[in-house]
């Protein structure tokens, strides 16, 4: 792989499919150990911004191997994974049969205007090459009034956790991933990745100049990840491209 430092610069798409390629059969494994467990809590909180499940149509981007999906599936939701990564998908299709896979670039997504109820991501906006580009794509295929739940990492709000976060936690992610067998130099694009993506107030501005509205976060982990939620308050089905 290239320097970890100028792919989580650049993201470039065949470069950072091709690591989700390499990582794919261990991934969940490795992201519940990394995260001590709490990658399934804050999967849950997604869910929870949702609100109560009403049989509409959501789109899981990024999604991986569906580990996000599944549980909106549990709920009542119809929820579709989609992700840029064929390895992640196959993996997925093994792990969790029940979830419809689609593989599709977030940048021209393969949906017709205002299908979906409801749009998550979880942990993959940052990998997107064009972050405007994909937030307008994920406006275009929700239907007016449609809501934006994104969960991603961010950055802690108490000055002393987020110097022991960022000199400490973060740089021992790429050693713990090693231990539980994954490519150590993927995490370290994890890690620089991180060090790179917008902080809360930031995301939030970058997600409205995509033309959501309504747009507010919430702090979990301190600040070390955040979710935001965003409203489609456009009167059409997403506004042209």
């Amino acid at each position: 792989m290239r320097d970890n430092r100028f792919v989580s610069k650049t993201k470039d798409p065949n470069v950072i499919s091709a690591m989700f390629d390499r990582v794919s059969s261990g991934y969940d494994r490795t992201n519940s150990l990394i995260s001590l467990g709490q990658v399934n809590i804050w999967r849950k909180r997604v869910v929870a911004a949702l609100g109560p499940a009403k049989r509409e149509w959501v789109l899981d981007f990024a999604a991986g191997t569906g580990a996000s999906t599944f549980p909106l599936l549990v709920k009542g939701w119809h929820a579709v994974a989609l992700d840029f990564s064929l390895g992640m998908l196959e993996q997925g299709k093994k792990e969790r049969p029940a979830v419809p896979f689609i593989a599709g670039d977030g940048a021209n997504l393969p949906f017709r205007d205002g299908v979906f109820s409801a749009v998550t991501v979880s942990f993959g906006l940052r990998n997107c090459q064009d972050t405007i580009r994909v937030l307008r794509e994920l406006l275009r295929v929700t239907r007016p009034g449609g809501r934006l739940i994104i969960c991603e990492f961010s950055r802690p709000t108490n000055e002393v956790w987020r110097g022991v976060y960022q000199a400490s936690i973060l740089k021992l992610l790429p050693k713990l991933a090693a231990l539980n067998g994954a490519e150590e130099n993927s995490y370290r694009y994890l890690v620089d990745s991180i060090a790179d993506w917008h902080d809360q107030p930031n995301l939030a501005r970058v997600i409205a100049e995509a033309g959501w509205g309504s747009v507010t976060w919430q702090n979990l982990a301190g600040g070390a990840v955040a979710i935001h939620r965003a409203v489609n308050l456009h009167q059409t089905e997403g506004p042209s491209k």
